[in-house]
């Protein structure tokens, strides 16, 4: 193994990960709501902010429709 290496002629290539980044966003949500999927996320054993993008993802994916009054 080489003590050290030239990297300058290294040929560079995307990150394949970085279209799956997340994107931070702000939401304002009901302490009740809040209260309710940290509940869920400590009974489960993930971040609260990873449950609520699953049931996010679920409610996009079986294109369920919110009953707005």
């Amino acid at each position: 193994m080489k003590a050290e290496y030239d990297l300058s002629k290294m040929k560079s290539r995307k990150n394949p990960y970085a279209r799956k980044l997340k994107k931070q966003i702000t939401l304002r949500l009901d302490p009740e709501v809040l209260d309710y999927f940290k509940q869920k996320s400590a009974e489960n054993g993930i971040p609260y902010q990873t449950l609520i993008n699953l049931y996010l993802q679920d409610c996009r994916t079986t294109r369920r429709n919110l009953k707005l009054k």
